[in-house]
Formats: structure tokens, sequence, C-alpha cells
């Protein structure tokens, strides 16, 4: 085992990821490289390390890192070397320079027990030293974190959290509970936490890291979209992960059922597992839907026959039977889902509720559950909508990762709430907006129930339409403007089975056939950097052209899409500001994706019209980097109206998105959408992705593949099954 202490002069190759770097640091007059796993390195730390000397065959001697300690360093040349590295906020190299000058090789004793003496120096003020001890002081508590950390294998982004949830507690919590991290950090599984826990002494028949295990299987299997697990299942894997037989997995499965943690129901003949948080929201909503479904409802002292009769004479339309029949349904019962696919009047539907419930002095709330969703549904009705969130006041608790919707204890003030693309709503955000709706108030619920279901757990549309509790219209008859357009003509042929009409001369749906993955990824970039805008000058390839893909990985999976997209369309210039985060680069000008749910950003607004600023960017928001600052920071603007500072802790939440998945663009529309067309995992490639990918796109769609491919997920009307509750709860109470 070798030593060295050294000073890091410079780091060549740093994995922002899990902390591994390539270093070259001075000991004395002699430059060494070191190898190894160090996640809180920068240049002009003093380190004392630990390791193996390895003679690797390219780059020569190096000395590979098994431990590593940080030293403050005592000579003044060393001492300004550490503070103008950056590592303390508020000191850079020309105030390090004035600092050391002023208190020489005390200058760290200075910082540690008389900080405020800094006033001493011409242009360090109170507020300035201030944010040097603040910086100063947590420097010191991250570097013992680190330490005691980054043998376990934490990135030093999860230590930074780890730091941020549980400050000058972090290493106490940990050894106490390292199962809290997967509850309480983004990205920390049951495997790093349970390392660990052995490390500590925590025995690997223990109760409590067999009921942790236990509980993190059924979060990893409701992350994929169910609220419950079959039991037979759960006992499967968690033998599989935790290597106990099956007689201890279940005692301790009955033991944590007995101790609340967990719940099992027989949901059709089957013993199913529910963690607590999902049980009770299907408690919740199941409890509010039979009430809004049978309770009753003042009748309105209008007529709706001829109000209908008015709107169409105004709007210059003729309503279907079933758009008549949805139309009355909102003033004859307490809840109902109109449902349809594109085309088909929704939106007209809407409009023509809100008028007459409006013409009868009612007060109508409308809202969706994205911020794009929210500003289409304003755009075509004239009248402010709002997201889920911000119809219910969403703040934040002491937990950063708990929702708090201020109207759960005072219902919204409103006769009528209209959900709209509500085939994107979860369990637990129906539930919350279901604990606002006040007794006496209608609520209308329209999507389509054939797209996508939410990417949160549950399978909650569905599951209302199928209960047979509330009022519900489906919508077939496509408006006569909207036959016109291919794009709605062939989603509903794709929906019912049958093969799209193809390349209709001046229409907006063109398929280009291409065999070989390689022809129809270099197809994509030319149609998105040179065609397309070519055809119609009003398209900008950044701003009106969204590629969408089934799936992340692969040469037409959205990393490498995204990877060629960028260095066609932003390529790398010395203009441009850039930052690496573990496999990707982030360049000023690219467009982004917030890929979860952040209740606590900040943002101002810098645009459009509403409050000055606020909290809460969501998965599925869509802007662009505006700059990237001195701390490396990304200042990312929303729908060119919010702007939001992305310190690296949060970096991990966004995504390039010159193509995302097509998951992920529920609730948005794009003027031109271009869909890669290949084989792909029978169970991804289906009908109902397709159809979902189509009905996003407003002016133009173009297909880019295998006429064999786009024929099997046509035919393919298979998707993952959703293990959900919601339907079982609701018809059980009532049959």
């Amino acid at each position: 085992m070798s030593e060295l202490n050294c000073v890091v002069e410079d780091i060549v190759f740093k994995n922002e990821e899990n902390g591994y770097v390539v270093a070259h640091v001075r000991e004395k007059d002699i430059r060494h490289t070191i190898v190894g796993f160090i996640p809180y390195i920068t240049e002009g730390k003093s380190l004392k390390v630990q390791g193996e000397w390895v003679n690797h065959p390219n780059f020569g001697n190096q000395l590979k890192v098994t431990g590593y300690e940080e030293i403050l360093p005592d000579s003044k040349l060393g001492i300004e070397r550490y503070l103008s590295s950056g590592v303390i906020t508020g000191i850079g190299p020309v105030t390090a320079k004035k600092i050391v000058d002023k208190f020489g090789d005390k200058t760290l004793e200075i910082l540690d027990k008389d900080i405020n003496r800094l006033s001493e120096i011409e242009g360090i003020g109170q507020k300035k030293i201030k944010i040097i001890q603040e910086s100063y002081s947590s420097q010191r508590e991250i570097r013992n974190i680190m330490v005691f950390l980054q043998t376990y294998g934490i990135t030093s982004n999860q230590c930074i959290k780890i730091y941020k949830k549980y400050g000058s507690e972090s290493i106490k919590v940990v050894k106490e509970n390292p199962y809290v991290l997967i509850e309480d950090i983004t990205g920390i599984g049951f495997k790093s936490a349970d390392k660990i826990a052995r490390s500590l002494g925590v025995e690997d028949d223990s109760p409590f890291r067999i009921q942790s295990g236990i509980n993190y299987i059924i979060n990893e299997f409701c992350a994929k979209g169910n609220t419950y697990m079959p039991i037979e299942k759960l006992i499967k894997e968690s033998m599989d992960m935790l290597l106990k037989e099956k007689s201890y997995i279940e005692k301790n499965i009955y033991e944590a059922t007995l101790e609340q943690k967990i719940k099992i129901e027989i949901i059709n003949d089957e013993n199913c597992v529910f963690t607590m948080p999902y049980y009770y929201c299907e408690l919740g909503v199941t409890k509010k839907i039979i009430t809004l479904g049978t309770g009753k409802y003042d009748n309105i002292e209008i007529n709706i026959d001829d109000e209908i009769q008015e709107f169409q004479k105004l709007n210059s339309i003729n309503f279907a039977p079933t758009q008549k029949e949805a139309i009355r349904g909102a003033f004859q019962n307490g809840i109902e889902v109109i449902t349809g696919g594109p085309g088909t009047g929704k939106t007209t539907i809407i409009n023509c509720i809100t008028h007459i419930f409006e013409r009868a002095s009612l007060k109508v709330f409308m809202a969706a559950p994205t911020g794009r969703a929210a500003k289409r549904m304003s755009e075509a009705s004239g009248k402010e909508a709002k997201t889920i969130h911000r119809l219910l006041e969403l703040g934040v608790g002491n937990d950063e990762q708990m929702k708090i919707f201020n109207r759960e204890e005072c219902p919204l003030e409103c006769d009528v709430i209209i959900v709209d693309e509500a085939s994107m709503i979860d369990i637990v955000l129906m539930n919350n907006l279901l604990k606002a709706v006040g007794l006496g108030t209608r609520l209308i619920i329209v999507g389509d129930v054939d797209q996508l279901p939410s990417v949160g757990p549950g399978n909650v549309l569905k599951d209302i339409i199928e209960s047979g509790i509330v009022k519900v219209v489906r919508l077939k008859d496509i408006f006569r403007q909207a036959k016109e357009s291919m794009i709605i003509v062939n989603a509903h042929k794709i929906n019912n089975g049958e093969m799209p009409i193809l390349n209709k001369k001046d229409k907006d749906f063109y398929f280009i056939n291409r065999e070989k993955n390689e022809n129809i990824l270099d197809t994509i970039i030319e149609l998105v950097y040179k065609r397309l805008p070519k055809f119609n000058s009003k398209w900008n390839n950044k701003y009106h052209i969204q590629v969408l893909s089934p799936m992340r990985k692969g040469i037409l999976g959205i990393v490498n899409l995204n990877e060629s997209i960028q260095q066609i369309l932003n390529p790398k210039e010395d203009t441009k500001k850039e930052l690496k985060f573990r496999d990707m680069i982030f360049r000023t000008g690219d467009k982004v994706m917030q890929t979860k749910n952040n209740y606590t950003l900040k943002w101002t607004r810098v645009g459009g019209s509403g409050e000055k600023d606020g909290e809460g960017i969501f998965n599925g928001d869509v802007g662009f980097i505006e700059d990237i600052d001195d701390r490396n920071n990304l200042i990312v603007i929303f729908d060119n109206e919010r702007k939001v500072i992305y310190e690296n802790m949060y970096l991990d939440e966004l995504d390039l998105a010159y193509a995302i998945t097509i998951h992920k663009s529920q609730g948005s529309e794009f003027p031109v959408v271009i869909i890669p067309i290949f084989m792909g995992p029978p169970l991804l490639m289906n009908r109902n992705l397709l159809y979902t990918a189509i009905t996003r796109a407003k002016k133009l769609v173009v297909l880019v593949g295998s006429q064999k491919a786009m024929q099997f997920m046509i035919n393919n009307n298979k998707s993952f099954n959703r293990y959900s509750g919601l339907k079982w709860r609701i018809m059980d109470i009532m049959n």
C-alpha cells in the first residue's frame, strides 16, 4: 500500500455519475497520475491518498486509489491554491490572493474561528462574509459525508442530495438506518443501501433488512404503473433478491402487515399486496367516485336542448347525437366521463358545456394534468385553465418529497370542474383532486381512454369507465372538418386495427420506407435538419419538429437520437457554453425536458401572464437552455414563460428533448411529429403506442421505417397488464 500527500493540479477526466476520476497531482516537486473513485475532488485540494501503483500500457505509472481523505494545506501557496479552486462560494482567485496576503498561513484558522475578520479586506462586506461562512461550514460537513459514503459506491450527486436532506445529521441517519435512503434519495436502490447496512453489521436475515427489501420490490413494481403486487410474484422476487427461503419471506410479509406497513387484500380471488399510500389513494378515489356518482344535485333552471340549439347556431355547427348526449349528461349527473379519439369534438363539447353552465350563472373551473394540456385547453376555450397542481394550490411540506394540496380541507369554490386529458391522471393525483371536490360540485372528466395510461401508478380513466358507476359517453363520430386530416382519419383506422392511408397527395400523413435501422436514423436526421424546414419555412427544426420513439435505448432510442440530432442542430462551438453530465452534454440552446415531478424547483416568470414566481416543474415540461453560469448551473426557460436555475444536484432530472419517448409525449401537441417504425419488444411495440404517438401531431406526421413493423404494431393489441384495484373496489361496493 502506497500513500501520497499531494495537491490536485488538474482533473483529466471525471464521471459525474459514480465519481471516478483521472487526475494529475503534485507531491513536492513530483507529478503523479491518480485514478479511482474520489467524488468531491476539485483542482487545488490537498489530499492524502492510499492505493496501489499500477503500470498502464498507454499512460504509464498510476496510483489506483483505494482510500483518501482531504487535508487542509498549511503553506501560503497551498492555501491560496485551495481557496482559488472555487471550492468555497464567494472566493475566487482574486479574493483568495487578498485573503492570503492579509492573513498568511493563519488564513484557515481565521476562517474557522474568526471569519468576521474578513471585513478587514477591501471589497468583502458582511453579506459576502455570510456566503463564505455558510459555504466553508458546509464544505467541512460534506467532506466528512463524502469520505464516509464513497466507500459504498454512492455517487457525488447522491451524496449532495443526502446532505441536502439530512444536513449535519447525514452520517448519523445513514448509520442508524441506511434503508431510509431508498425512500428519500433518488437513484439509491436496495443494493446500495444493503451494502452500507451489511458493512455496518446488519445481519442478512434481519427482519429490518428483509422487510426493507420487500417494500423496495413492491415500490419498484408500482413504479411501472401498478398500484399493487400479487403476493406470489412478490414472494418469488423477494426470494431471488434476498436469497431467503419462502417461509421466511412469508413470515416477514405477515409481520409487515401486522405493523400496517403494507396491506393485503383479495382481488379477483388473488392475494394482493399494497403499500399503504396507494391503498389509501384507491380507497379515497373509490369513496368519492361513488359519492359523486350516486349523490343528488340541484336542478338547473334552464332548458338544455334550447341552449344546445342556440350554441349550434352561434358556432355554425351541428352536434351528433352522442355529442348532445354528452352535453345533457353534464347537467343530469354529478360525475360524467366523456371519451373519444381525435376529431370527435371533445373540445367543442367542453366549450358548449361551459357556455351553458355560465349562462345559468354557475362557476366553472377547468384543469388538465400538464402545463401544455392546460394551455391548449385555455386557447381552445378562451377561458383560464390551470394545471391540476395549480388548481389545488400545491405546496411543499417539511419533507421536500411530500406533496401538500392546500384545498384538501377546503373544497374548491365552484359549481363545476372540467378535467381534460384524463388518461394521464394517476391514482395519487386523482385522489388529491377528488378530495378538493365539494359535495354538490359536478365533475366532468374528458379524455381518450385508448391513449397510453398514466406514467404514474393506476389505470384511473379506464377503471372508472369499466366500473359502470358513472355516466360514460363514447364519442365516435368525426367532425366534418376533422375528416380532411389524414392524421385524424389514420389515427382512428389504427385504433380500429386497420392500416392507415399512406402518402395521399397534399395531405398531412406520410410514410418513408426504410428497412435498416441505420437508414431510418439517417432519414430522420435529414428530415429534421433540411427537408421539413425546406418544405415549410415556418417550421423551426428545434421548436416545431418533435421526434417520438417507443424506447430509450438502441440506435433508434431517444438517447442515440438526441445525441445525433444535437450534433446537427446544436453542434459544439467556441461561442457556446457546455456542461458534461454523465453521458450527456448540455449546451446553450439545447432543447431539454424535465423527467420527473419536482415540487420544490423555483421558477421566475419571464413571459406570459400569471404569478411572478412559483414552485414546481413537472414531468414532461419542455424548455431550452438559455445559459450555463459560472457555477455550472443550467438556466432553462420553459414554454417561453418560466425561468429555472438547475443546480448540479438536479441535473439528473433533465434529458435532451430533440427526441422523447412516446410515453413522455402524453398531453402534449406538436406541429410536426416524426416517428421511427421498427421491430422491438412485442409488449412495447403495440397499437396503443402508435395511436398515442400519431395523435400528438397537429400539422404533419412522418413515419420512417418498415411497413412490416407498422403492420405488426397495428395487429398487436397487447400491452402491459396493469395491476390496479380501483375498478374492483367500486364494483365490489356497488354490487
